[in-house]
């Protein structure tokens, strides 16, 4: 009996410790949902999604919020959106790989590759460098005139809300040029015979000299790639990149991609824009699912030779900027740039990405090897919040 008495007593201790951590472990404010939740309410975000990695695995996937408010279905891992600007990483692995199948080298000229002349009008007598548009001081520039109006938008595909139009109306964005191929931007924006030819796509120059972050000369990047290979960039990355990761729920083009875990963008908790593409794709056009990102995420941390070698991964992830003699307009202080990459200072690499109802990042921590990843379908001003959780809880040993 005082055997049973005792057997009793434990279990119910042993039963109040448990208890009490599920419920401190729910009630934890330090745990990383917490804390997720809270940037996520406080932003007042449609749907988000967040994986962190570690070496080969997942360690953490949770999403917040829905892909689609109105019918209320959840984000998930499965859940395909555009990307932004962390596309620009795939443009930075493809160029290895076509360095690597020697196309050209990072010191390449321009004009050996292209099948007419650039020619900067501020500097007329220079050359400019594969390296320079890697790392934004080529002196080709985004003009907001030409650029806003590459986006190509299907409002037959999605519903959508007149408000959110308006808004990009005001905002300068427009489904105006005609071009449907690289090919025919690049020579109308950069040819002096070009229809959109200004001296306003132009910096100052010269080349290597100013730091300007460039959309178009990074689609650049991806268009000597296509005059090379003989594939579209498109094609390009599907056999280099996205196939051999098992990417399979990724692509440029909405034509091309199965709308139904396709999530809404959103201005707000309420308007939605239509779905859309861009003439400068490789610049900021993927869609791809969180599950899908993270693969890639951890092939690129842990240099999976499926892609690229290890001299093509430490080339890739080489600071391009020297502290005693950086360009213009650019502040080492918390980050340099590799080729494409953003090196910071805190020890990881990464990408972020924004437009219309987008917002991403995606970075690993060179020390520890972890990683992690955010996708929502809303434009988001300022990441930092959500950033810091991520990058906090991925320098952790």
């Amino acid at each position: 009996m005082k055997t049973y008495k005792t057997l009793k007593t434990l279990l119910s201790i042993l039963t109040f410790v448990l208890l009490s951590n599920v419920i401190a472990a729910q009630t934890n404010p330090d745990s990383l949902t917490t804390k997720l939740q809270q940037a996520f309410t406080t932003e007042s975000l449609p749907g988000m999604y967040v994986i962190m990695t570690d070496g080969g695995k997942i360690t953490y996937s949770h999403g917040f919020g829905y892909a689609d408010v109105a019918n209320q279905v959840p984000y998930s891992a499965s859940t395909i959106q555009n990307i932004g600007s962390v596309s620009k990483t795939v443009i930075a692995v493809a160029l290895m790989k076509a360095i690597e199948l020697r196309y050209f080298t990072l010191e390449t000229d321009i004009n050996d590759v292209l099948p007419f002349k650039v020619t900067n009008p501020n500097d007329p007598n220079g050359k400019i460098t594969i390296r320079e548009l890697t790392n934004h001081t080529s002196g080709i520039v985004d003009n907001p005139e030409i650029y806003h109006y590459s986006y190509h938008f299907y409002p037959k595909l999605r519903a959508y809300d007149s408000v959110s139009i308006n808004t990009l109306n005001q905002m300068g964005f427009g489904d105006k040029l005609r071009d449907t191929t690289l090919a025919q931007f690049f020579f109308n924006y950069l040819s002096p015979q070009g229809q959109y030819y200004s001296k306003a796509n132009f910096g100052e120059g010269p080349a290597g000299s100013t730091s300007s972050y460039c959309n178009i000369g990074s689609a650049l990047v991806a268009y000597l790639i296509e005059i090379k290979s003989g594939f579209t960039y498109a094609d390009f990355t599907r056999k280099y990149i996205l196939k051999p990761l098992k990417m399979d729920h990724s692509d440029w083009h909405i034509p091309d991609m199965d709308l139904k875990n396709h999530a809404y963008l959103y201005l707000d908790l309420k308007n939605r824009f239509p779905l859309y593409d861009l003439v400068t794709y490789p610049d900021g056009g993927l869609k791809t699912s969180p599950e899908d990102l993270s693969k890639y995420l951890m092939a690129i941390a842990r240099h999976d030779k499926r892609l690229l070698t290890e001299a093509s991964y430490q080339a890739m992830f080489t600071a391009q900027f020297s502290k005693e003699h950086p360009p213009k307009n650019i502040n080492l202080t918390y980050r340099n740039k590799g080729i494409f990459w953003n090196l910071y200072t805190n020890g990881t690499i990464g990408h972020d990405g924004d437009d219309p109802g987008i917002g991403t990042f995606l970075f690993f921590n060179t020390t520890t090897g972890k990683g992690g990843l955010f996708l929502t379908n809303k434009y988001l001003p300022n990441k930092q919040a959500i950033v810091d959780v991520l990058v906090k809880e991925a320098a952790k040993k």
